[in-house]
């Protein structure tokens, strides 16, 4: 099986070292590049093939929660593990929303990380502890009603996929449409299925209308 291969974005050069160090033993996992902004991102995936991105949040020129967007709509492919060191509940609403597939904190030792890394890498999410601390106080403030969206949450990239799979447009079609090619849309439409657990066309249909996602016109 192919090493998994991690492109480190983070400002701080102390951070992306220190990572590297962590992570360099480890094996099955390749620190394949680095970048210390979201546009030194967007040059470098045109080139570097990635698995898993450990993105930093706050960065100068363009953020984590941007670059994040960038990447899931162009690379739907690629996972985000979302670093930092803040557990504010308002960053990880974002991230999820922005499509990270996880969140982890600075403080996070060697097998944290690892395990987190595998686990986006499988398709499953991944919250440190402090992070979950952060959400379920959240549910607690507002009784309940939690303000983080469900880790199945939707891209908005994936919701204009998803509108266009209801109005039977063929992924020839939508990639005309959205400026995309048919092997992306092919990906989107992967992870709508595999996001929902529709087994099908159909069962995304029923998913989107079972859940108001269907816009007129």
């Amino acid at each position: 099986m192919a090493n998994i291969k991690v492109l480190l974005v983070d400002d701080h050069k102390i951070v992306r070292d220190g990572i590297k160090l962590m992570l360099e033993p480890q094996a099955g996992i390749d620190v394949v590049a680095e970048a210390e902004n979201g546009n030194k991102v967007k040059n470098l995936l045109k080139n570097t093939p990635v698995d898993v991105i450990v993105m930093d949040i706050n960065m100068p020129d363009m953020n984590g929660i941007a670059t994040t967007k960038l990447v899931k709509d162009q690379y739907p492919n690629i996972k985000v593990l979302a670093l930092t060191m803040s557990s504010d509940d308002s960053h990880i609403r974002q991230m999820v929303q922005a499509g990270a597939s996880g969140y982890i904190m600075k403080s996070a030792g060697r097998e944290e990380l690892t395990k987190a890394i595998h686990e986006v890498m499988e398709g499953k999410h991944y919250f440190s502890d402090q992070a979950t601390q952060s959400i379920m106080m959240d549910l607690v403030k507002n009784k309940g009603k939690s303000s983080v969206p469900d880790p199945i949450h939707i891209t908005e990239r994936e919701l204009e996929v998803l509108q266009m799979i209801v109005k039977e447009h063929t992924n020839q079609e939508i990639a005309e449409k959205l400026y995309i090619s048919p092997r992306t849309v092919d990906a989107h439409r992967r992870n709508l299925l595999q996001k929902t657990g529709a087994r099908n066309t159909a069962g995304l249909v029923k998913y989107a209308f079972q859940h108001g996602l269907v816009n007129g016109g």
